[in-house]
């Protein structure tokens, strides 16, 4: 039995989170044309399950206590290996993996042998990537600012920066594939049509727009620049880790930063004009390892270089948010805050109403 595996390892901030739940929202229509979605569960969405398998792969355990996806992995594979035809997978968190998590995820896949394995990877200018990737850091619970998390990032000592580096990472995912099976799909330039990407990927993978008819909603979207001073400050004052135990990750990053504050109108998070040299040089140098490579590219090269704002336009600093714009933030995120705590039950008023039915039921008995 041979099947096609067509293994999507990110960049992270490149529309993954869109083009996982579409793929997840149209599961069984693309079954249906022999391309499939293997996931662990079906009470488990195929983003979620994949995510786990992914941090079992990596020996991770983001967002979960120690061992919460092992067996993931394993369990990941033999749905694969009991599939023909294509096979999807996808998640943001391969892309810097090691060369041994590499090397072991094409033997389990059975690379070279009934098993034909492609490499994905999504590119964007670094313009829009890194602005949108110190967001990210912050809602899952840094606290550095955006100069400190610019100034790793340009030496590479970030996770982000890493999970960017296109000629590294695909220097490790196709360091045993052909070049015309390592793929880059590149990120449209703003102002595309909506689903430009999704054409990409479709084109990338064999798989026809029309198989996955269902849209998606979901987009991890910006914060402002107050929005995100609030988030960081927070994770500051409660002394937050970045190991996004559960209960801190659904009320901040997913209900506080994703669900509410992403609504205000606040300045976006711009690369400072100064930054725009290295984001240039790193542009070229991606082309350029491109070129050379001979993969596989799905969109115009060209939308890998950042675009300088016009020479207008102000840049604003996220790093000095004024207080009375820091404050207006904070008030609507207390606001959020205490409407959530006032819909959630509370465990000790449940437990004295259920005393007092149980008196009341004893005394009438």
């Amino acid at each position: 039995m041979s099947r096609l595996v067509y293994l999507h390892v990110g960049a992270p901030k490149t529309g993954t989170t869109y083009l996982q739940d579409r793929i997840g929202l149209n599961a069984r229509s693309l079954a249906d044309h022999g391309v499939h979605v293997p996931t662990g569960s079906p009470l488990v969405s195929p983003a979620l399950s994949q995510f786990r398998a992914a941090l079992d792969l990596l020996g991770q355990d983001w967002g979960g206590a120690p061992g919460h996806a092992a067996g993931a992995w394993e369990a990941l594979v033999k749905k694969v290996r009991r599939r023909s035809g294509t096979v999807l997978i996808s998640h943001e968190i391969l892309a810097p993996a090691a060369p041994e998590a590499v090397a072991r995820a094409m033997a389990d896949l059975g690379a070279g042998g009934d098993t034909e394995v492609h490499v994905l990877y999504s590119a964007r200018d670094l313009a829009r990537q890194l602005p949108a990737a110190w967001q990210e850091s912050v809602k899952q619970g840094r606290k550095w600012s955006y100069r400190k998390f610019l100034n790793r990032s340009e030496r590479g000592r970030t996770w982000f920066q890493r999970a960017f580096d296109l000629p590294a990472v695909l220097g490790t995912w196709g360091a045993e594939l052909p070049p015309e099976r390592v793929h880059v799909l590149t990120v449209p330039a703003p102002g595309s049509r909506g689903d430009s990407l999704w054409e990409r990927f479709c084109r990338a993978t064999g798989v026809d727009p029309a198989w996955a008819p269902q849209d998606s909603d979901r987009a991890n979207r910006s914060l402002g620049i107050a929005e995100t001073q609030v988030v960081r400050q927070l994770n500051r004052r409660i002394k937050r880790a970045t190991r996004r135990e559960a209960e801190y990750d659904e009320l901040i990053r997913q209900l506080l930063a994703q669900d509410q504050l992403v609504r205000r109108s606040s300045p976006p998070v711009r690369l400072p004009p100064e930054r725009f040299d290295w984001a240039e040089d790193e542009a070229q140098r991606w082309i350029d390892w491109i070129d050379g490579s001979g993969v596989d590219v799905v969109g115009d090269l060209e939308d890998l270089r950042p675009v300088r704002p016009a020479e207008t336009e102000r840049w604003r600093n996220p790093d000095r948010v004024a207080a009375k714009k820091q404050l207006r933030a904070a008030l609507d995120a207390l606001a959020a805050m205490t409407q959530e705590a006032a819909s959630r039950p509370d465990p000790e008023r449940q437990l004295v109403r259920r005393m007092r039915a149980q008196a009341q039921r004893l005394r009438q008995s």
